[in-house]
């Protein structure tokens, strides 16, 4: 046992320093704990799957503020529930729109609710961007990009299309997201 947590401790000590090896180790040693955890609270696979890159994402991004006096593995799951957290607060928001009198009968009035032909051009626009933004990454995470967010397939499906380890393919995704969001913001800097 104490050899395992003197490894541990070596690999977030590598980690700090931006080890991609020493990463993937960690996300591969504390993956099935922090997704076990989390399904017990969500009941639904996608939701935790979600939830559980987005922990490893941030926990890497934040990793040289990790104290060392507490276990790392109570640290990832006290970021999940943040995460699961954010993430109710989000799906609450979009369900629940606090409104007037006056707005509930105008709601009654309200012939189309169909996209205008502006809306339309804005989303193909936007879409139209982020494709273009995809294509700014290398073809193994455009694929994992395509597969999981436009084909929807969990990760497990993935895995089986692309015939690689279920864990390549989360570390895979997690990599591609962060160049993604880089992309996206170095586009929007020079606008």
């Amino acid at each position: 046992m104490e050899i395992n947590s003197q490894l541990i401790q070596s690999n977030i000590e590598k980690a700090q320093k931006g080890d991609q090896v020493a990463f993937t180790y960690l996300l591969d040693f504390f993956w099935n704990e922090v997704y076990g955890f989390m399904l017990k609270r969500t009941h639904n696979e996608t939701d935790t799957e979600d939830i559980v890159i987005e922990t490893f994402a941030k926990a890497f991004d934040k990793i040289a503020t990790y104290n060392p006096d507490y276990a790392f593995n109570t640290w990832l799951i006290s970021i999940a529930k943040n995460a699961h957290i954010d993430m109710l607060r989000k799906k609450k928001s979009s369900l629940f729109i606090d409104i007037s009198e006056d707005d509930d009968r105008r709601a009654y009035n309200i012939a189309d609710d169909s996209l205008s032909a502006e809306d339309e051009l804005i989303q193909e626009q936007n879409l139209s961007s982020l494709l273009e933004c995809i294509k700014k990454l290398k073809p193994q995470y455009q694929e994992v990009i395509q597969l999981r967010y436009f084909q929807e397939l969990s990760y497990q499906e993935i895995a089986e299309q692309v015939g690689e380890p279920l864990n390549n393919i989360k570390v895979k995704l997690l990599r591609a997201k962060k160049l993604l969001a880089e992309i996206i913001k170095n586009k929007k800097e020079d606008c």
